[in-house]
């Protein structure tokens, strides 16, 4: 009988056998059971995941009691994120207060960028992390919604995967793919995708210089969220702002 995971199979100590798709090999010297590893790996994520979302409902009551409205903007890198930032913070100047809060591994690059457009930025860097988390979030959220502020950008760091598994305490989740990225990405990148209610569309004036087909991205964002909203939109020509900047106002009304 096999003493390594008493399955019954007989064995020589230098031999070894296959049981539920690992090989167990007799003896002395056998390492760890590959099943074991990803039990305890999928273990650790849930409790780190669930620490996450603890801090993220603190974070989500926090901002609720302050009367502010927090969109967590994910996308893989150079979609524009940035660059939207900077033309919606000068749209909403004198209009709605805004704060951001914006991540990256490295660099304040971003924050610097966003500076004065009028809004207070705050700059993550996360290091080796691809994503930011609840509790970063919430250490800067009493420093940066000061009065009147109304609604909090939290740019993410850029990243399809990571940083959907992680609420931040945000209202919801706003996905953008840039056209440049190819219209699969909803397929080939579907949790992002089904968990946010609103996805942005960016540099839409590029669209006459590539072969993208708009309505088979739209098709392909439908077949992963079924009534998905989409904005489409370019920051640079300014072609479909209006209704994102209209879109925002409402939000926090």
């Amino acid at each position: 009988m096999c003493k390594e995971c008493g399955c019954g199979q007989p064995g020589k100590p230098e031999e070894g056998h296959w049981h539920d798709g690992v090989f167990h090999r007799h003896g002395e010297g056998s390492k760890p059971h590959s099943h074991d590893a990803a039990k305890r790996t999928l273990t650790i994520e849930k409790k780190i995941l669930s620490h996450n979302d603890d801090l993220a409902e603190k974070n989500r009551a926090w901002l609720a009691k302050q009367g502010v409205t927090a969109i967590n903007l994910i996308s893989a890198p150079g979609s524009g994120k940035t660059f939207l930032l900077e033309r919606t913070l000068e749209r909403l100047k004198g209009r709605v207060k805004c704060a951001v809060i914006t991540g990256d591994q490295q660099t304040d690059n971003d924050a610097r960028r966003l500076a004065g457009k009028g809004a207070e930025v705050r700059q993550i860097e996360t290091i080796s992390a691809c994503h930011l988390d609840a509790e970063r979030v919430g250490q800067l959220l009493p420093e940066i919604v000061k009065d009147g502020v109304k609604l909090l950008f939290i740019e993410n760091v850029g990243n399809l995967v990571c940083p959907a598994a992680f609420d931040l305490g945000e209202n919801f989740k706003i996905a953008l793919l840039s056209v440049t990225e190819g219209e699969d990405k909803p397929v080939k990148y579907p949790s992002l995708f089904s968990l946010a209610p609103v996805v942005v569309l960016t540099k839409t004036d590029l669209i006459q210089h590539l072969d993208w087909d708009i309505a088979k991205c739209r098709n392909y964002l439908n077949r992963i969220h079924p009534g998905i909203f989409i904005f489409e939109l370019s920051a640079k020509t300014g072609e479909g702002m209006n209704a994102w900047i209209n879109y925002l106002e409402k939000l926090v009304k």
